[in-house]
């Protein structure tokens, strides 16, 4: 985190609540391939503390394990010294990763703080969902250990906040010493600012990246790793060549030599694959797209809420979710009146659903797109829940 002057999740919150006349400090890592020491800096009244940490993406399995395992002395000890005459009123922490309990109960201990969770993954589960971690075996060891960290951290925390209801569901249901009092809905939010562009910018951004002119663009950016289910997305772009639909995909990740081998080997004239563009290239060129995408993979039983989704409303596009039934953010793209759901072992459905865009006015489900944003996404609005929590 640079800047909470910048725009996306934790910035937008952290300056709502700046914003409310409280004092922001905040903690986030220097991974070791970027080759910088942990060092405290203060703009604008934030302090910003850099802690010196282990490689937690862009890396293998054991090395990410490592990092994740030494991150919380790392922290701890980072807070023990730089922030020794802070007294601090409420913590606010995401996951992954899980293994701050230390660090979090040093905070809460010295300065009686308040905890609040902002629970973006359910980690280990996820990683069990994958294949990456099982339940016996050398590998349940590590499931185990990390299972405890977790029950430990919402131990730890006062208030729960989810994504979406069926993260709260699952939170009570999976883990019953709980309190479902304290679990409650506070979803991925950011200061909502129209992002979609002109006709002209339409076609000059197309023009600059070659994307065609005449054909309806189905967009997916971000992280291209396993969680999004890169093998069937595969299989999804070779039964599209048909339906008349050019996908632009924008990323990097684990998995991205897949799709470029894919690129490489096939040449599918409907696909155009690119690296990770800077944020503003970025949102730029998805407010020039018509349709933004979602993709998880089916083998997930926890219910993920890809942040991903915010970036597609705030350009203004309908958004085709395909995923696992366990997650409901294909529930609430429907129900929002902004887009469509296919699940994400149905190749046949998600051709279909690709064909019957062409039935509707997208620019009016790119609008529902928006008026959602506004309404249920807005940073200042999850600040006010998340004090008046706290507050109770």
């Amino acid at each position: 985190m640079e800047s909470i002057e910048q725009h996306s999740i934790y910035p937008d919150l952290l300056r709502a609540l700046r914003n409310n006349g409280h004092n922001i400090y905040t903690i986030s890592p220097y991974e070791k391939r970027v080759g910088k020491e942990t060092e405290l800096i203060e703009e604008n009244g934030v302090h910003y503390l850099y802690v010196k940490i282990g490689n937690l993406t862009k890396c293998n399995v054991i090395e990410k394990g490592i990092s994740t395992l030494l991150i919380e002395k790392q922290f701890k000890d980072a807070i023990a010294k730089y922030f020794s005459n802070v007294k601090f009123d409420l913590v606010l922490y995401s996951t992954p990763p899980i293994t701050l309990c230390n660090a979090i109960e040093y905070v809460k201990k010295r300065d009686n703080a308040k905890a609040y969770l902002l629970l973006k993954d359910i980690f280990p589960q996820n990683a069990v969902d994958l294949g990456m971690l099982s339940k016996s075996g050398v590998k349940g060891i590590l499931y185990k250990y990390f299972r405890n960290k977790e029950k430990k951290l919402y131990a730890l925390s006062d208030r729960i906040g989810c994504m979406s209801q069926a993260n709260v569901d699952y939170v009570i249901k999976h883990n019953p010493e709980v309190v479902p009092s304290k679990v409650e809905v506070c979803p991925n939010c950011i200061e909502p600012i129209d992002m979609s562009v002109s006709e002209e910018q339409r076609i000059a951004i197309r023009q600059k990246y070659a994307i065609p002119l005449d054909k309806k663009v189905f967009v997916y950016g971000g992280n291209l790793g396993k969680p999004q289910g890169i093998p069937f997305l595969i299989n999804c772009l070779r039964a599209a060549k048909d339906t008349g639909a050019y996908f632009l995909i924008v990323g990097d990740g684990t998995e991205y030599s897949k799709l470029e081998a894919f690129v490489n080997q096939e040449k599918p004239e409907h696909v155009k694959l690119m690296k990770r563009l800077p944020k503003e290239d970025y949102d730029a060129m998805v407010g020039s797209c018509d349709v933004g995408m979602l993709f998880l993979d089916h083998r997930f039983t926890i219910p993920n809420f890809p942040s991903r989704l915010l970036s597609y409303m705030q350009a203004k596009l309908p958004v085709l979710a395909v995923t696992d039934p366990n997650t409901d953010v294909g529930k609430v793209v429907v129900d929002g009146g902004f887009g469509w759901w296919c699940e994400s072992n149905d190749v046949e459905g998600v051709t279909e659903c690709l064909r019957n865009t062409a039935k509707y006015n997208l620019r009016n489900f790119g609008e529902a797109s928006f008026e959602f944003l506004v309404k249920n996404y807005d940073s200042v609005s999850n600040a006010k829940i998340l004090l008046k929590s706290i507050e109770k």
